[in-house]
């Protein structure tokens, strides 16, 4: 079975971290950009950030540049997104999805997600 597979959310206090994980199950993540969103209650999901394949170029939205950085690590299949300094704003499901490259509005697979609280 093709799919992605989200790891890492939980509860955390404003500023601190967290490191997601996208990890494939029965494909390799070597030829696909990986895109991080998110959706929080009542809003529209919307892009984080993304990695090409290579893992050469990466974008990020507005609201968490210079606090969340992805990176891969195509020998373990997997995708991270290490956010730091988060924000209750930050609070949303995350999924992870793979395409062809970040500029590629075409998603091949969709992870599960997994729940983000940032909550004193």
């Amino acid at each position: 079975q093709l799919q992605l597979v989200e790891s890492g959310g939980g509860l955390v206090q404003p500023g601190g971290s967290l490191r997601l994980s996208c990890a494939a199950s029965g494909f390799t993540l070597d030829y696909y950009a990986i895109g991080w969103f998110r959706q929080a209650p009542g809003k529209e999901r919307e892009g984080v950030s993304c990695i090409s394949s290579s893992g050469g170029s990466t974008n990020y939205a507005d609201s968490v540049k210079g606090r969340f950085t992805i990176s891969r690590d195509n020998a373990k299949n997997t995708v991270y997104l290490q956010m730091n300094s988060l924000k209750p704003e930050d609070t949303a499901v995350y999924y992870c999805a793979s395409r062809s490259n970040c500029a590629s509005n075409f998603i091949d697979y969709w992870g599960q997600g997994t729940q983000v609280t940032v909550s004193s």
